[in-house]
């Protein structure tokens, strides 16, 4: 119960900050301490972004590193905060925040910052927010420490207990990731990715270093955030509209400034994992018929062909890129769902698909697929991102807009036959020696296109490949009397160790009945 000095103490304060624009929501956020308001908007963070690129970077102090230090995995995972304590526990918005503690893989603070009739409020880092051991090293770090990410809960009055589940997370430099509607995370994305695999530049990670949380109407389906990022080379402002359907859809404008050259600037980058599949695996590498949360990169380009590429785990760092002008989409996307192709309790089958969709002119440019070699599930050694055909300079500003969808499968499906597997072995004929230097494919295709052949007419498989030779070119009905299920096998006789790219589509006349598979083979691995 207050006293009446405490009583009257609060009234002043409310009294002072309902004058400067905050209402009663926004301070009844039980047991989180705020700071001053200022003024904001994001026409200001766009303008404190460029004002940021003219100067020299300095990157965010990190508040004890010898403690967070001792905070590792472990110690990390028993920090837990208390939902109680969650930004908009009790509204107005139907998704309450939670916030991630620093530690040793997390040492650079996120300042969050609360948004309502254009003032914002710092939310002051306390340890009594979070539950952890009494012996715990994070009991020893200052005041106003800062947070290492946040994430935004199941909605309050939903099926699920929004206390236990979440549906998007921001942690880690510019990175975030988000459910969809098989209710599992799986790959993420990122704000921005800088020189990705280029030779003889180191990759840089800029970081989200101050998120703002705009206060939503009673009732709202969307959440709008504000971050500013900052890094070596550029400083940006992004604004995320996020809406939590049976996918999760997220409206992203960003704007970039160039503090330095950039060899490659990677825009609306996706990261995932692929260690092996169907189509490879070493022998008994692991008890799993698959890994990984993505199985191939699927493209619509601004001409309106689709394009399905099955990833790789390589024997090097490999760069593929695709030109294009005003790409439709593209996307990471995980097609295999069927449980018995994992048999994990992690669900692998369940893991998200994530789609670009461009918003206005992008202009020409490439997709770019970055494969880098791994020999585990705990490195994301997968990346996709547009890289536009006019050079990052110093000095540069750009501005990009997209639709993120977090889903099963594409938002815009094909009315084309899609791939549904790639598998290949040794090439010759059964009964034969089996011929050095020969590879035998097999790619099977499933769709509406291929249901509508009139009985006896089989597809034609259009195949070519950036060097080699095709034999043994076979297409029949793949015999498990699932209508419009066809595949085609090939053997490719090729010298060399360089990669190879083939190209394959099905069609009938002039036709086309499939989209295209493409697919980078290395034969020497």
């Amino acid at each position: 119960m207050l006293n009446r000095r405490q009583f009257l103490q609060t009234a002043t304060a409310t009294a002072t900050l309902a004058a400067q624009g905050f209402s009663s929501r926004a301070m009844a956020q039980q047991g989180l301490n705020m700071g001053a308001p200022a003024p904001f908007s994001f026409d200001d963070l766009k303008k404190q972004a460029e004002s940021m690129a003219r100067s020299a970077y300095a990157a965010p102090p990190s508040p004890s590193p010898e403690i967070l230090y001792q905070i590792d995995y472990d110690a990390h995972g028993k920090i837990k905060f208390k939902t109680d304590l969650a930004l908009w526990a009790n509204g107005p918005s139907e998704f309450p925040v939670t916030f991630f503690h620093m530690g040793r893989f997390f040492q650079k603070p996120v300042r969050m910052h609360v948004v309502e009739n254009g003032q914002a409020r710092e939310i002051i880092y306390d340890t009594a927010y979070f539950d952890m051991p009494a012996d715990s090293p994070a009991r020893k770090l200052p005041d106003n420490t800062g947070f290492a990410g946040f994430r935004f809960q199941e909605a309050r009055n939903g099926k699920l207990d929004w206390k236990k589940n979440d549906w998007v997370a921001f942690l880690g430099a510019s990175y975030f990731r988000a459910i969809g509607e098989l209710y599992q995370y799986g790959l993420s994305a990122r704000g921005l990715a800088v020189d990705v695999a280029v030779h003889g530049r180191n990759e840089e990670f800029p970081d989200f270093t101050h998120v703002y949380f705009e206060t939503p109407q009673a009732g709202s389906d969307t959440v709008t955030i504000y971050a500013l990022l900052d890094g070596p080379s550029v400083a940006g402002a992004y604004k995320f509209v996020m809406k939590r359907a049976a996918a999760v859809i997220m409206d992203i404008d960003t704007a970039l400034y160039l503090r330095k050259d950039v060899e490659r600037l990677g825009l609306a980058p996706l990261t995932s994992m692929y260690w092996y599949s169907e189509k490879s695996k070493a022998t008994a590498i692991d008890w799993r018929p698959e890994i990984h949360d993505s199985d191939g990169l699927a493209l619509w380009t601004g001409t309106g062909e689709r394009i399905w590429r099955p990833l790789n785990n390589p024997p090097r760092i490999i760069t593929s890129a695709f030109g294009d002008e005003n790409p439709r989409g593209f996307g990471l996307l995980q097609r295999d769902r069927n449980f018995d192709h994992y048999l994990d309790g992690v669900y692998y089958d369940r893991r998200p698909s994530l789609w670009i969709e461009p918003q206005g002119s992008w202009g020409k440019g490439s997709i770019q697929l970055v494969e880098i070699p791994t020999d585990d599930e705990i490195h994301d050694n997968i990346v996709a991102m547009w890289v536009p055909a006019e050079p990052a300079r110093a000095g540069q500003a750009l501005n990009l807009r997209y639709r993120m969808h977090w889903s099963a499968e594409e938002p815009y499906p094909t009315p084309l036959a899609r791939v549904v597997a790639t598998r290949f072995g040794n090439g010759g004929q059964a009964g034969t020696n089996r011929p050095k230097g020969v590879r035998k494919f097999m790619v099977e295709f499933i769709g509406a296109p291929l249901t509508k052949l009139p009985a006896g007419v089989i597809p034609k498989p259009v195949l070519s490949a950036s060097r080699g030779e095709f034999t043994n070119i076979l297409t029949e009905a793949v015999p498990n009397d699932v209508p419009g299920h066809w595949r085609t096998q090939f053997d490719l006789t090729v010298t060399g160790t360089e990669p190879v790219e083939m190209r394959c589509y099905l069609r009938n006349g002039d036709e086309v009945l499939s989209e295209t598979w493409l697919y980078q083979y290395h034969p020497a691995f």
